[in-house]
Parts: C-alpha cells; sequence; structure tokens
C-alpha cells in the first residue's frame, strides 16, 4: 500500500481537475466520495473549484483509496485513463490539438509537461520507421505504481486519438507487470492491439511518420495564444508553489528578508548582510523577526530549500554544483540538510524531477 508521505518531494503543484475525474469514476463504481477523498486533505466542493491548486501528494492519496476500493490496479488504472481527454488538460490540451503536427503537439507538452496529470516521465524515441512512447515512475512500485502506469499511457493514448481524428495504430504496447486478474480487454480496447506483460519496460510503440502527420485543427495563431497562456499559468503555479512551500505565510520583515536572501548574489548570505541592506542593525533584525514567530535561520533555510529545488529541477547542475551556489563548503553538508527538509537525497529528487519535460523531447 502506497503512503503519500513516503514520497515528500512530490508536491508539484496542478489543479484538482484528474482528482475530480477519479472521484467521479470511483462514485460511477459505487463508492462515497467521502473515502475516496480521504487522507488527501480534500472535500468534495474543493473538486469542483477550478481555481483550486493542489500538489501531488494530495491527488496520490486519491489514487491510493481508488486502488485499496476497488483492487485489480491494472486493469483499473487503463480504465480510468481511458476517461481522460485533451479537454480535461484545459489550456495546456487544446495548445497540443490546434499544433501543425503530432510531432509538434509532442514538444509543446515536453516544454509545458508540469501543465498536465501524468506522474510518469515520458520519453519518445524514434528508431527508423518506429516511433516509441516509453513511460518511468521513480520512487514507486506496487499497485499504486502499476495504476499510474496504466493511466498514464492509456490517458496519453486517449489524447493522441482526440489530436488525430482518429485511433493510433499501436503496433506494439508492453508493461512491466503482470497481466490484470480480470482479463485485458480494456487494454485491448485502449490500444487496439494486445499487450505484452512481464516487459522490462512500459511503452507503446507506433509508425513514426504520424509524426509529421498534420493535425486537423491545426491553427498556428490559436496555439500561439495558448502557450503565451500557459507560459503565464506555469509561472503561476511555480510562484503559488514556492509561497506553499514555506511553513507559513511570510509577511512583514520575514517577507523582507527572504527576498533579500533570494536576490543576495554573490554575498554570504548571514544575518549581518541581510541586516546592512534592511538598514538596521543585527540585534533589531533579530527582535523584529521573533515577532513575528520566526528566526533568520528558519527563513535562510526555506529560502535554500526552494532555490535548491528550482536548481536541481533544471537538470543542468550537479548536487556539488547546486551545493557550491548555495554557499556549502561541501555537497556532504548540503546532502544531509536537503534531505532533512525533503525527505529525499538531491539526486533522488533530481531523478525524479528534472526529467519530466525534458525526457519527452528525447
Amino acid at each position: 500500500m502506497f503512503v503519500g508521505s513516503q514520497v515528500p518531494h512530490w508536491d508539484f503543484p496542478r489543479n484538482t481537475a484528474s482528482a475530480a475525474l477519479m472521484t467521479e469514476f470511483g462514485c460511477a463504481n459505487g463508492l462515497a466520495a467521502a473515502d475516496l477523498l480521504q487522507g488527501s486533505g480534500l472535500a468534495e466542493a474543493d473538486l469542483h473549484d477550478h481555481d483550486r491548486m493542489i500538489v501531488g501528494r494530495q491527488e496520490l492519496a486519491v489514487v491510493t483509496n481508488l486502488v485499496n476500493l476497488l483492487g485489480d490496479a491494472s486493469d483499473l488504472g487503463v480504465r480510468v485513463g481511458s476517461s481522460y481527454h485533451a479537454g480535461s488538460l484545459g489550456i495546456f490540451g487544446f495548445a497540443c490539438l490546434t499544433s501543425s503536427t503530432l510531432g509538434d503537439a509532442v514538444r509543446f507538452a515536453a516544454r509545458f509537461y508540469e501543465l498536465s496529470y501524468g506522474f510518469c516521465l515520458p520519453t519518445v524515441t524514434v528508431a527508423g520507421p518506429v516511433a516509441a512512447l516509453r513511460l518511468d515512475l521513480p520512487d514507486l512500485t506496487g499497485p499504486v505504481a502499476e495504476f499510474l502506469l496504466r493511466r498514464d499511457l492509456a490517458a496519453i493514448a486517449r489524447v493522441m486519438a482526440e489530436l488525430l481524428g482518429t485511433a493510433v495504430p499501436f503496433t506494439a504496447v508492453e508493461f512491466a507487470g503482470p497481466a490484470p486478474a480480470s482479463g485485458d480487454a480494456a487494454a485491448r480496447g485502449a490500444f487496439g492491439v494486445p499487450p505484452r506483460y512481464g516487459s522490462t519496460v512500459n511503452a507503446a510503440s507506433f509508425p513514426a511518420a504520424l509524426l509529421g502527420k498534420r493535425l486537423p485543427q491545426a491553427s498556428e495563431m490559436s496555439v500561439t495564444m495558448c502557450e503565451q497562456q500557459c507560459r503565464a499559468l506555469l509561472e503561476r503555479r511555480l510562484v503559488g508553489h514556492r509561497c506553499a512551500s514555506s511553513r507559513r505565510a511570510r509577511t512583514g520583515v520575514a517577507r523582507r528578508v527572504r527576498e533579500r536572501l533570494a536576490s543576495i548574489d554573490g554575498e554570504p548570505r548571514t544575518i549581518a548582510a541581510v541586516a546592512r541592506r534592511l538598514a538596521m542593525s543585527e540585534r533589531t533584525l533579530r527582535r523584529r523577526l521573533a515577532e513575528e514567530n520566526t528566526t533568520f535561520r528558519e527563513l535562510v533555510e526555506e529560502v535554500h530549500r526552494v532555490l535548491a529545488e528550482e536548481l536541481l529541477a533544471t537538470g543542468a547542475l550537479s548536487v556539488e554544483d547546486v551545493a557550491l551556489r548555495l554557499g556549502y563548503a561541501e555537497a556532504t553538508s548540503f546532502i544531509a540538510a536537503f534531505k532533512r527538509w525533503t525527505g529525499t537525497t538531491p539526486a533522488r529528487y533530481q531523478r525524479s524531477v528534472a526529467p519530466r519535460a525534458r525526457r519527452l523531447a528525447g
């Protein structure tokens, strides 16, 4: 059984649409919404608030409840994934629909993958006449992992079919897990071919020529406008996430200290440097922070965590480089601090987060 707190670094932001779709599916199969939302921190009313932002762990709690209550995660994942569609992805989905070709849609999805509902890390590769879509899911095993791998692959297949205006002619589909106990009728219906089980990968193959196929709803003007909106939406989510990642919303002097800590470039992140920039003594700064129920050390750690996560997520810097940029004398001290903040190591966090957009583009 999966427990959300076991993957503390899966706190990437998303809206409630995917959790709502899974809750609707569960209710249509005789479950109560309250049971599906247990442990997620969500109420049923939250699912109808399109502006409400949640984090990955909350959606994973819904997944866990759905799998525990309905069972047969392999078959369940395909059935749930087949209920997703481009419209459920909002402006991100519309941008993919109006891309010029399927390949353009894939490249767009790579750039804005954080706006999707996927948990798995997708890779698209081309070898001669065959293109392969592979999914990986770091840090999770067991029934919840089986569910997410099948759900994400079935959802991608459904969206691809909507983009093309016809079913995707998959030539092969393979899963690392076993065949579902209830049979693979759902998978055959979703992919059009009988899947192979017990493979070393989770992947679907299709003719590479499809990537160059012009999409029926292609509109250069629409996709340009969508790209602007997606860029703004992603920035709003990331900004909101930075605020939510703190223990509390910072105001007053604490907020000003955080801003200074984040903006100091090349200077030591010391209380003396910050106090000097705020035109007050160290003693006054400590007193003002105490009045706001925080300390300079707490604020430094908050900023370090946010900056560390952002730098690691780019995939361009090594753990040692990030440690150096944050002012740590040696990487071991940074690794210990990062594990204390997040419950995982910087390397594992980077493996799970940085490839999300990059792998799809490959």
